[in-house]
């Protein structure tokens, strides 16, 4: 499913137009990517969690010259589903 198809089936299930529909998401999604950047948790109860993970330095390899690189630390979004998600999920 698509960002569109998403803000269609948002607005066909609570009768809102698609148009308020988008904003309302867009401005979810900004505030979760805004609380993450702090380096905050976002827990939506019965979803799941947002949060920033810290992934450590480590060394690589450059798969067309096979010479080792040095791949830095960084911080990475991640998310954790809810065991109410996961239950839906299994069916």
């Amino acid at each position: 499913m698509q960002k569109t198809d998403f803000i269609k089936a948002v607005a066909e299930r609570t009768g809102v137009s698609q148009k308020e529909t988008k904003q309302v998401i867009d401005a979810a999604l900004d505030i979760i990517a805004e609380t993450l950047a702090k380096g905050e948790k976002v827990t939506l109860t019965g979803f799941g969690t947002f949060e920033v993970r810290d992934r450590q330095a480590r060394e690589g390899v450059n798969p067309q010259t096979r010479e080792k690189i040095h791949i830095p630390a960084t911080r990475t979004p991640g998310f954790s589903a809810s065991s109410t998600l996961k239950d839906s999920v299994k069916g």
